[in-house]
């Protein structure tokens, strides 16, 4: 039984959280050892992790025997089956390729923002009729339906969300797909011209958008009329300065969503407060359940309120399964039903990556914590934010520099107070004291992909 027909009924409350969390063990448990076998039979390198650690694909059942194993890959070793792949078998694709290369029917690489780009999205014809469902169904929860109009504003090419455009097909619903790189005007003028009902990119340039639009279009971006925002890539709707901003400017709801690798599917739902983004067909990984402690690689019990790297493990996939891939997000997982919908099943918060982590004596820092300060001081301050690091990370020899724009109407000679508000509200929340730098209103440059949160001075030496 297919665990998202369960997530698709809107009487939430007849289904008790208990029930659904065991209907989908089952189905996970189920599907669990076939594809380990799978892997195990295709690939080289899985063949050589599982004989490392010393067991056999039937010996791992339950999730249990999941969550014991080590993990088997991350960003960097997949980077390195890329390149063997490539010396071996003449594509990218890495290793852990567990169909034919020529069976490929779609491909997409991660963005590249913290090293070489990765073809993580590697799919067959039937990964992606299968994956492309899961996809749609989690935008049908906002309401998408046949004959809205998306405008999905991301850099493209085998960029990581085309595989998104499937699933906003599956639902009749067209997407009207448009580079980001081709700049705000294009971006805005299509806007106007196309009426579309729903927009989804990146939340920095939903909000550079909202600077653009009188100058380009003659109106504010609320005159779009849109339904709803769907946001993705960074930091944004989770703050909830950000998402209050972005639904008062743009007039509909900003929802935040998910697909790490293809996996890992979640949204948040229709609510002011941001109550984490509710996991959808689990049935098709186990991320939502083996959890990792990002120092120690230890596992970490998976409760509510427990915090954790997320552990990918496919459960149906044929071209390029992922088995306990730390992807390297760190997120906290909440296991009681929602507040506001009653959705049954987990919902997650981002809380950062682990290779943005940053240690100030002794503190793990997340950029999102500090983002999360600065934007209650908005409008004192745009928002927009740069660490500025001198060396390479984790660790940072106090005090930890921070770029920060101040507001439109901030006047010069207050900013030294409010300098010292910022850092008295960082220590409460952080346990930080950094080196403040004032820069002007938009000065702190915004991406089309993703709007960096470093500046690596390191880099320039």
């Amino acid at each position: 039984m297919d665990s998202r027909a369960y997530f698709s009924n809107p009487n939430f409350n007849s289904i008790s959280s208990g029930q659904i969390e065991e209907k989908i063990r089952l189905i996970q448990e189920e599907r669990l050892s076939p594809q380990l076998r799978y892997c195990y039979d295709r690939s080289s390198f899985y063949r050589r992790k599982f004989d490392e650690a010393g067991v056999k694909p039937e010996d791992i059942r339950t999730l249990e025997d999941l969550r014991a194993l080590p993990v088997f890959m991350n960003k960097e070793v997949e980077r390195e089956n890329a390149m063997e792949s490539l010396e071996k078998n003449n594509h990218p694709f890495g290793t852990h390729l567990c169909a034919p290369a020529d069976e490929i029917y779609l491909t997409g690489t991660t963005s590249g923002t913290t090293g070489i780009p990765t073809f993580t999205y590697t799919f067959t014809r039937n990964d992606m009729d299968w994956i492309g469902k899961a996809l749609g169904h989690r935008f049908a929860y906002t309401g998408v339906k046949k004959g809205d109009r998306i405008l999905f504003i991301f850099s493209l090419g085998i960029y990581a969300t085309t595989m998104t455009l499937w699933g906003i097909r599956g639902l009749g619903a067209l997407p009207i797909d448009l580079d980001a790189r081709a700049g705000s005007e294009l971006i805005l003028r299509i806007a106007d011209l196309a009426k579309p009902t729903y927009m989804a990119t990146t939340p920095s340039l939903a909000e550079y958008l909202v600077e653009k639009a009188p100058s380009t279009i003659g109106k504010e971006v609320k005159n779009l009329k849109l339904k709803g925002l769907l946001l993705t890539g960074e930091i944004g709707v989770n703050v909830p300065e950000v998402k209050k901003r972005l639904e008062e400017t743009y007039g509909c709801r900003a929802y935040d969503y998910w697909a790490p690798a293809g996996h890992s599917i979640a949204i948040t739902c229709d609510s002011n407060v941001y109550y984490g983004m509710h996991g959808l067909s689990p049935d098709l990984c186990t991320s939502f359940d083996d959890l990792i402690d990002p120092d120690t690689k230890r596992p970490v019990p998976v409760e509510d309120g427990a915090i954790g790297e997320m552990v990918i493990t496919s459960l149906k996939r044929e071209a390029a399964p992922l088995i306990k891939y730390a992807y390297g997000d760190i997120a906290q997982v909440y296991t009681k039903p929602c507040p506001n919908c009653g959705f049954p099943g987990k919902r997650i918060k981002i809380i950062g990556r682990s290779d943005d982590m940053l240690v100030v004596k002794g503190v793990n820092i997340y950029p999102s914590a500090i983002k999360q300060v600065v934007s209650s001081f908005v409008p004192k301050v745009t928002g927009e934010m740069r660490i500025v690091l001198d060396q390479p990370p984790p660790r940072v020899i106090p005090p930890l520099k921070l770029k920060l724009e101040y507001g439109a109407e901030t006047r010069e000679l207050d900013l030294s107070g409010l300098a010292d508000e910022i850092n008295r509200a960082l220590h409460d929340q952080c346990k930080i004291r950094p080196q403040i730098e004032w820069v002007q209103p938009g000065s702190l440059e915004k991406s089309t992909r993703k709007t960096p949160v470093f500046e690596k001075n390191y880099e320039k030496k």
